[in-house]
């Protein structure tokens, strides 16, 4: 009990670490892992480890554990799988996903064949395992290096996509072992059973997600259980697939989430808080988990050959695979060798490979090679941290280096799309720079996006908004919503990621009516608005003025010639980005133009 509890508290001080300093919570959770199972046996009196998941969960319990949680993450994979978005990809998104998948199954299960001596159906597996990059640990290092956009664009979207694409291969190749491993097996038969299985996953789980839909659509279930149905029955496709075929489980929970993101569904949204709650939870706990499992002994196997073939995974076939991808596109050199040094395997490709390696080292009666099968997941591990650690540190001075990296972000990220939201908006267009609205209104949002505005329909407080967004050219922030409360929160909630010099929001009216209260830097324009004083103002006068503005007189000016005042919105000046008024005046500056809209009479 004690055991189990420290992982679910060490899970989530893992994940707070990661979001302290940003980088990918697989680092943390992994570290924790191994220092507390292999590398704690040096420094018990016993040689025991302090965390072992075989004393957690023994024989088939941890074997059900696994692979459930493991469904349930292909499940939550599978609905970022939308084919709308994959068919209008650029050609080289197209490309990596074509040459990503085969190049890497093929030259990677023969350079494990050949470095490390498998044998061609566990090496192929492990190629197939490492196809799997994924958006949880490449979104973290763009984000932290800010390549140009067209990088950003590619790297994203290869990393959304090929994560359920990867798993499913993995699953297949993995089915494919298990069927074929039998001495006394003909070809036929292992053929019949391995389309029996694939059949089986792709029949029921496409079953359960419309089932899920007819449900949803006639009301069957009350709000607050959708989510939990929608658990329930991707457990259930995963065990009634595996009651008809061993290994169906996967195939079903994967096809199911599939087929929901390309239907239309309702609270499909809802559906996704499996990334922000379920997911994240298994995942965690499964990292911390396994890689406690792992023995010393197997990490002393590994050896020089290993790191050979870590090598040629990072240095020889990824290379190979976007060179590939991008023949007769428009990428430059520079472009084309940082995409070629990103590419790190993440939290899918560790989890299905410490279910396989369970399985095999548990199969009996089958021509698999136990020392063998026990490989496959320190080798895993070794190019998951591996990777994620070497791109992770040294992407951002590549980036620097080879000067592709996207200019200091200047774009705004506005919180609700308002008519206050709007007309601000359309000035910071206007003049080239990039907004973002956010909002859950759907009459704000229909108007936001008849003007032309970016809109990003849901909570600008959730955790998923990181996932769902690019925000590598957004670098502030204006909390223009008519809720005090949540202009606050969403100024401490992106502080971290814009840095407190540019978050910013309105003044509320318990603020403004208490005098003596001295308001904090970050309220917008001088203070003395908060969202009904603009948006009166707004509505009488509708167009921004701009005038001259280079020092302190001319200000003045500016205001006396207003009897009723001014609302200062910007500072701007000739070739620069629009500075924003907050609280105090920032310097004056010759060539400066002070952007206002007079109070409202």
């Amino acid at each position: 009990m004690i055991e189990l509890a420290s992982i679910l508290i060490l899970s989530v001080l893992a994940q707070w670490l990661a979001w302290k300093i940003k980088v990918p919570a697989i680092i943390p959770l992994i570290i924790i892992g191994l220092a507390l199972g292999p590398l704690s046996t040096f420094f018990t009196p016993y040689g025991d480890k302090l965390l072992d998941g075989d004393q957690i969960f023994s024989g088939d319990l941890l074997f059900a554990f696994v692979s459930i949680s493991v469904g349930i993450i292909l499940f939550e994979g599978g609905l970022t799988l939308k084919i709308k978005e994959i068919r209008h990809q650029a050609g080289v998104v197209r490309n990596l996903l074509i040459f990503g998948p085969i190049i890497t199954l093929g030259l990677g299960g023969l350079a494990a064949h050949y470095l490390l001596g498998l044998n061609y159906r566990l090496a192929f597996l492990f190629g197939a395992l490492i196809i799997v990059s994924g958006p949880t640990v490449v979104i973290p290092i763009l984000r932290n290096t800010r390549p140009n956009k067209q990088i950003n664009n590619v790297l994203k979207w290869e990393g959304i996509v090929i994560d359920p694409i990867g798993a499913l291969i993995a699953v297949l190749v993995y089915e494919f072992i298990q069927i074929s491993h039998f001495e006394n097996e003909d070809t036929l038969a292992v053929l019949k059973t391995f389309f029996i299985t694939i059949a089986s996953g792709v029949f029921v789980g496409g079953l359960a997600a419309l089932f899920l839909r007819w449900i949803l659509l006639k009301n069957r279930i009350p709000g607050y259980l959708r989510n939990v149905v929608a658990l329930g029955l991707v457990i259930f496709a995963f065990s009634f697939s595996e009651m008809i075929s061993h290994e169906a489980g996967l195939m079903a929970a994967t096809f199911m989430g599939i087929v929901i993101a390309n239907i239309k569904i309702e609270d499909f949204h809802k559906i996704l808080s499996f990334k922000e709650d379920i997911s994240i939870i298994l995942i965690s706990v499964l990292f911390i988990l396994l890689s406690s499992r792992i023995d010393i002994e197997q990490l002393e196997k590994l050896g020089w050959d290993a790191v050979l073939l870590f090598g040629v995974v990072v240095f020889i076939i990824r290379p190979i695979i976007v060179w590939l991808s991008t023949l007769g596109s428009k990428f430059n050199w520079r472009e084309i060798v940082f995409m070629a040094w990103v590419g790190p395997k993440g939290i899918v490709a560790a989890a299905v490979a410490s279910l396989f390696a369970l399985q095999l080292s548990n199969s009996e009666g089958t021509t698999i090679d136990s020392e063998q099968a026990e490989l496959i997941l320190p080798l895993t591990f070794l190019i998951i941290v591996g990777t994620v650690v070497l791109q992770g540190a040294t992407a951002k001075p590549l980036a620097k280096l080879l000067k592709v990296e996207r200019a200091e972000p200047t774009g705004f990220l506005i919180a609700g799309a308002n008519e206050n939201s709007r007309f601000l908006a359309r000035f910071l267009n206007s003049n080239g720079i990039t907004v973002l609205l956010a909002d859950t209104s759907q009459a704000n949002i229909r108007e936001a996006k008849r003007m032309g505005f970016e809109v990003y329909e849901g909570n600008i407080l959730g955790d998923s908004i990181f996932d769902d967004l690019d925000l590598t050219n957004i670098g502030r922030l204006l909390a223009l919503t008519s809720s005090s409360e949540v202009n606050n929160l969403a100024n401490k909630y992106f502080s971290n990621e814009f840095g407190e010099d540019n978050v910013f929001r309105l003044c509320s009216k318990k603020e403004l009516e208490l005098k003596e209260f001295n308001l904090p830097k970050n309220v917008l324009f001088g203070g003395e608005v908060d969202y009904l004083n603009l948006a009166q103002a707004i509505r009488q006068h509708k167009e921004i003025l701009t005038n001259s503005c280079q020092d302190s007189e001319e200000y003045d000016n500016i205001v006396k010639s207003h009897k009723n005042g001014i609302i200062p919105l910007f500072f701007i000046k000739k070739d620069e980005n629009p500075k924003v008024i907050s609280r105090d005046l920032p310097t004056f500056e010759k060539g400066m133009k002070l952007v206002y809209i007079p109070e409202a009479s």
